[in-house]
């Protein structure tokens, strides 16, 4: 395995094929190692009907096609194949190496660790040891994963780690969606006798981004200003007037309302806390621009099936009753718009009520496996805990907006369930990096918690 000195050597690990099936050609002109436990690994996963099956199935066929592509190299894979036969940005080779085929019978000091320490009954101690035999034979290796704790153990023994950064964000919190700024009262008096000004003033703003100019010499005088695709900072009224029995209690609500009741910005998202009204914030707009102002045929509610804790296992009975369990928040939200937050109807009216929005396919609960490869036109769709999706996942969701529908993805990357994904990696912060600035898009991320005193006080101090 001879390699040209600026070459680098990237050993990947089983969890970066599932997280993304493209990671084999990420790396441009240097050399990809997949061991031979990772293919054993994937051959768990390709059953599967969620995201990681599909993920193992593209690595399995990409493999199998770089294989076919070199009929006469039969058994070679351990040699290095060329990635360019496939992709013709990757210039680099192919390996499939277990660490027997790569044993040569010296004994180098990572063997003494792995006799006494990591047992190679373990798959991942299998991967780690083809990383150092590579390593230990004077190549630049990198050991790419995404399991912390491998990556420690990696680093033990001496091994250059990371993990995989594409599609991360690194500052997955800087953007809010809003830019506060300190001006002189006139500088506010202008924009509240002209109602919009021109966004030349504040060249770093990016559309649909808000602009909270407060007076310096009295803070208590300010105005919230949004940038239009126009080119112009339109400023938003005082007072909103009620949404669906619900009025935003602070300035972050109050952007929210302004990009969620807009046509004209096809997709929200919306980052926070428990307790921040993100959910209810999205319902509200919801039901106020599909019941009462017909402007969409109806509302699609959906989030990721995934459990806080044990799994309480198999469900009977039809896919409503299924997915009734996992749409409890949607339901507790509903019952808060349609009994009023002053009238406070029994909770058994406004549950019939929400029951008559489904009744009349005004309001649709759907599983998100099942709006893969649909179109969905004139529809409000609300993808509620979307920090526990992928990137692709959040792709896909995205791509089946038809036209004239909107959508709104809510969610907070604080608090993720997926164990394959974290704060910066998953698919609400890396659609939030990637569109902000677009004219179709907006964002806000909610600070304050509203839910009610002990929520606040847990969502701060605990």
């Amino acid at each position: 395995m001879a390699q040209a000195p600026d070459v680098k050597t990237f050993v990947l690990d089983t969890n970066v094929l599932l997280h993304s099936s493209a990671s084999i050609q990420c790396f441009k002109d240097n050399d990809v190692v997949i061991p031979m436990t990772v293919i054993e690994e994937l051959d768990k996963f390709k059953k599967n009907s969620d995201e990681l099956g599909r993920n193992a199935r593209r690595v399995i066929r990409y493999l199998d096609r770089l294989r076919e592509e070199f009929p006469g190299c039969a058994g070679d894979l351990d040699k290095g194949l060329p990635l360019n036969a496939i992709s013709k940005n990757t210039v680099g080779k192919l390996y499939v190496l277990s660490a027997a085929a790569i044993d040569d019978g010296k004994e180098n000091e990572a063997d003494k660790v792995f006799d006494s320490d990591l047992l190679l009954s373990s798959p991942d101690n299998r991967i780690l040891r083809v990383a150092c035999y590579l390593r230990d034979r004077g190549r630049k290796v990198v050991f790419i994963s995404k399991d912390i704790n491998l990556r420690i153990k990696a680093d033990m023994l001496g091994l250059t780690v990371m993990d995989f950064e594409r599609q991360k964000v690194k500052d997955y919190d800087r953007y809010t969606g809003f830019t506060e700024q300190q001006v002189s009262g006139n500088a506010v008096d202008e924009c509240y006798s002209k109602h919009e000004i021109p966004a030349e003033k504040y060249p770093e703003l990016l559309t649909n981004e808000f602009l909270h100019l407060t007076d310096s010499a009295n803070e208590r005088k300010s105005v919230l200003l949004r940038k239009k695709s126009t080119g112009m900072l339109t400023i938003l009224p005082g007072r909103i007037e009620r949404v669906w029995n619900l009025s935003p209690r602070n300035r972050e609500q109050r952007m929210a309302l302004d990009l969620l009741l807009d046509p004209e910005v096809k997709l929200v998202t919306l980052m926070g806390g428990a307790g921040t009204g993100k959910t209810l914030l999205a319902l509200a707009a919801a039901l106020q621009l599909t019941v009462t102002e017909n402007l969409y045929e109806k509302i699609l509610v959906s989030r990721p099936i995934i459990p806080l804790g044990n799994d309480i296992g198999f469900l009977p009975g039809s896919k409503e009753s299924k997915l009734a369990s996992w749409m409890q928040p949607i339901f507790d939200n509903l019952e808060f718009l349609l009994g009023g937050e002053s009238e406070r109807k029994p909770k058994s009216s406004a549950r019939y009520s929400t029951e008559g929005l489904m009744n009349s396919h005004k309001l649709d609960l759907e599983a998100l496996t099942y709006i893969r490869g649909r179109s969905i036109p004139r529809q409000f769709i609300i993808v509620d805990e979307a920090q526990n999706l992928t990137p692709h996942e959040v792709k896909t969701i995205i791509s089946r907006c038809g036209d004239d529908s909107k959508m709104v993805l809510t969610g907070d990357p604080a608090q993720i369930d997926n164990p394959y994904l974290d704060a910066s990696g998953n698919g609400l912060s890396y659609t939030v990096d990637r569109l902000k600035g677009e004219a179709v898009f907006g964002h806000v991320t909610l600070r304050k918690s509203e839910r009610s005193d002990l929520a606040a006080l847990a969502a701060k101090k605990l």
